[in-house]
């Protein structure tokens, strides 16, 4: 038995979509463990390419079964949406479930989230306004509509009769009409309809797959600095995309996982407001940007862009207890005459080695080592043995401050474009 957590390691966007299409190949199943439509995971293969916001990246697979897990929220609308361009495009959908016990992403959590954004003026978070926030506290306030909620008329009715009061008080706060009961009922119960077949209890399918020894994929939304508890707070996510929440948003036992692979882009890139210390304002930035396409793949925003944080990696190491790295976009590196790797902050002018609270982080300065960069092309490379000597130093540079060797390299989008690391080539081991 194998079940493997992928999480990004940095601030979302490192590829973890890419990763886990290629383990999907020989995954029993993936189950999608925390967060909802705000991120997406862009994957490349024979089919096309394709954004997935809601649906596991194991799809592509007819023989894995893929699971919408108990830990995120799901926009309905969104989600049928996403299966209709899957199938337009040939790919099979019988295998997708969704867990009952997962969230609901209604409306007025739409409307209040974009509401309480706009309110926030100069102070915003950066929320991608897809109710994401307004799900999560509904499900803290014990006020949130379940999957399994919409195939149960009354108690859904109920349920909703439950929440509307507060959501129209605080729509009137902005200015706002209130919303139908009735209407929102009925929009709820198509949905339900719509998605009666595959709302089931997850939890003893996902326990008779471990129970028979077969391979799990665990695949996380955003990364570490995004996280609810160990992120840039307040301009994080509002679940945990660490490897400990994929246990509660899965249904395992921590015991349970075998192996946690962190996904770390060759440079860092961030979406939203929030401390970045490594972010680049100059060229080279806008060359990031522009080479490695860094637009988020839900909004269309530009990502900020900046060097590798070897401060924040280990951090996310320690955090996920990480047993592998999946290195990706180490191609949009090339031609680069030197690359820089932040080892540092230096803070009221002390240096320090550990990441602070958000305000604090906010006001660090990095502390930079230089590395030589590679004027060869990585694209075709397919092996280790295949890379230019400095990009492998880089990259053994990346294993070291991880504490973990690394277990693949993306050099491109295609699927074929990956370097998967056998034990001879221990030369990239930390």
């Amino acid at each position: 038995m194998t079940v493997t957590a992928v999480v990004g390691a940095q601030w979302g966007d490192e590829g973890k979509g890419r990763i886990v299409d290629y383990l999907a190949q020989r995954a029993d199943m993936v189950i999608r463990f925390q967060g909802g439509d705000n991120a997406g995971h862009t994957v490349v293969n024979e089919h096309g390419v394709f954004r997935l916001h809601l649906v596991p990246s194991g799809i592509f697979n007819p023989a894995t079964r893929c699971i919408i897990g108990a830990g995120t929220v799901v926009n309905p609308q969104t989600l049928l949406d996403e299966m209709a361009e899957l199938s337009a495009a040939g790919i099979g959908l019988d295998n997708l479930w969704l867990a009952e016990r997962g969230q609901v992403v209604m409306p007025y959590h739409r409307l209040l989230d974009g509401l309480e954004e706009s309110e926030r003026g100069d102070a915003q978070i950066g929320t991608t306004k897809r109710g994401i926030g307004p799900a999560y506290a509904d499900k803290a306030a014990r006020i949130g509509i379940r999957l399994g909620d919409l195939t149960r008329p009354d108690v859904l009715r109920s349920r909703l009769a439950q929440a509307l009061p507060y959501k129209n008080l605080a729509l009137a706060h902005f200015g706002q009409q209130p919303l139908s009961l009735d209407e929102l009922v009925a929009q709820a119960a198509a949905w339900g309809e719509a998605l009666r077949p595959r709302i089931i209890d997850t939890l003893p399918i996902v326990r008779d797959a471990v129970a028979a020894g077969q391979r799990i994929l665990l695949e996380g939304q955003l990364g570490v600095m995004r996280d609810l508890d160990w992120g840039v707070y307040p301009f994080v996510t509002s679940s945990n995309p660490l490897a400990g929440g994929a246990c509660a948003g899965a249904g395992l036992p921590p015991s349970a996982i075998t192996e946690v692979i962190g996904v770390v882009k060759g440079y860092c890139t961030a979406v939203g407001a929030g401390p970045f210390p490594t972010e680049l304002s100059d060229e080279v930035g806008v060359c990031l940007r522009e080479v490695g396409e860094e637009y988020g793949a839900t909004t269309g925003r530009p990502r900020r862009c900046g060097w590798l944080d070897g401060v924040a990696l280990p951090y996310a190491s320690w955090l996920n207890g990480f047993t592998g790295l999946a290195i990706t976009k180490l191609d949009v590196l090339d031609g680069l005459p030197e690359l820089k790797v932040c080892i540092g902050y230096r803070l009221n002018g002390q240096p320090i080695c550990r990441v602070p609270d958000t305000w604090d982080l906010a006001a660090v300065e990095p502390i930079y080592e230089t590395w030589p960069g590679w004027r060869t092309s990585t694209r075709e490379a397919r092996r280790w043995a295949d890379l230019p000597v400095a990009a492998r130093g880089y990259l053994k540079r990346i294993a070291e401050l991880a504490a973990a060797p690394i277990k693949y390299v993306s050099v491109g989008p295609e699927r074929d474009q990956l370097i998967v690391l056998s034990p001879v080539d221990a030369d990239a081991s930390c």
